[in-house]
């Protein structure tokens, strides 16, 4: 461990650097302008976030002092600081993952309108044993902004869980379910264990590793905590760097992840089934299109379903889906059907 500077930690380590600081003025300082491929982070609440064991029913005995919020009446102004940080670091392209309570989820979205980011996806994580409340209903979802920077080309690894032809016993596609905007994540129960106020599950982190990014891509937290992104990404081959105020979660975390195996998860992931198509992403020629509105006016003739026919006619003609349905509708929109 060194310092680099008057106030500031720096940890070196093979799967990337921790900073001890600030992570507004840490990134001014040492992270270059579009370096990084994701960020994935939960700042701050502005709730008081200090005090949040008031509203939980758990021992507290085993939560690492030194949680460091922000003052509501801070809270705009500091959103849009470290939202410009995030900004400036990411490589075009790159995806940024912000994860929100409702409270001052508005700070967070005006700061990022202020911004190039574009938004792609809104997403509602919804957890179990929500804060238990007598006059109103129980919160039990956060939000996760997810937003990319543009002039790049983003990473979406489609089939990194599940491949595009796996379904389940109702013949639902699985691949379709698991990337719908509503997910339904439990939080980590850790009795006994040493933990961050406010943890974000592995299984939610390792989510969003897997589809937005690629071994050796270099992944940020601008906010720490408990270390879980970094911890997930590392135990999926990524690098890791990040930023963590407080010298107490700090310590007691960085040791773990001094200890950790790069690429640990791996074996613990599921395998998606995939099935390549032999045409798959390749331009329909005329013939092709002749050939698959033919037969499929043939087919409904004889009362086969509609489902059944593109199944069939994907299989033969090495298409996938998508680009069957596709295809049919722009024959239809040139009035070929």
């Amino acid at each position: 461990m060194k310092k680099s500077g008057s106030d500031v930690r720096c940890v070196t380590l093979p799967a990337g650097m921790f900073y001890n600081c600030d992570c507004i003025c840490g990134a001014a300082r040492y992270i270059p302008d579009s370096s990084v491929d994701l960020i994935i982070t939960d700042p701050p609440y502005g709730i008081n976030g200090d005090t949040l064991h008031k509203h939980y029913n758990r021992n507290e005995d085993f939560v690492v002092d030194g949680y460091v919020d922000v003052p509501e009446k801070e809270y705009g102004n500091f959103s849009l600081l470290w939202i410009r940080e995030a900004e400036r670091i990411l490589k075009p392209g790159g995806s940024i993952y912000i994860v929100s309570g409702y409270t001052n989820l508005y700070h967070i979205l005006a700061a990022l309108r202020m911004t190039n980011l574009t938004e792609v996806n809104h997403i509602v994580w919804k957890y179990s044993f929500g804060v238990f409340t007598r006059r109103k209903f129980v919160s039990s979802h956060y939000h996760i902004l997810f937003y990319e920077k543009p002039s790049g080309t983003r990473t979406f690894n489609l089939e990194s869980r599940f491949g595009l032809d796996e379904k389940n016993g109702d013949g639902c596609s699985l691949n379709n379910i698991d990337r719908e905007d509503v997910w339904l994540i439990n939080r980590e129960y850790k009795p006994g264990v040493v933990k961050n106020k406010n943890e974000l599950p592995l299984e939610l982190l390792i989510k969003l590793i897997q589809y937005s990014s690629n071994k050796g891509d270099l992944i940020c937290d601008l906010f720490l905590g408990g270390f879980s992104t970094a911890i997930a990404a590392i135990g999926l081959n990524r690098r890791a760097t990040g930023f963590e105020i407080s010298p107490a979660i700090f310590d007691t975390r960085i040791r773990e992840i001094e200890a950790m195996e790069p690429g640990f998860l791996i074996p613990l992931l599921r395998k998606p089934s995939l099935q390549p198509r032999k045409n798959q992403r390749k331009a329909w020629t005329a013939e092709d299109i002749r050939y698959l509105v033919r037969e499929f006016k043939k087919r409904r003739a004889r009362g086969k379903t509609k489902k059944d026919i593109i199944a069939a006619l994907g299989d033969e003609l090495g298409r996938g889906r998508w680009s069957i349905i596709k295809a049919l509708k722009k024959s239809a929109n040139n009035g070929e059907q």
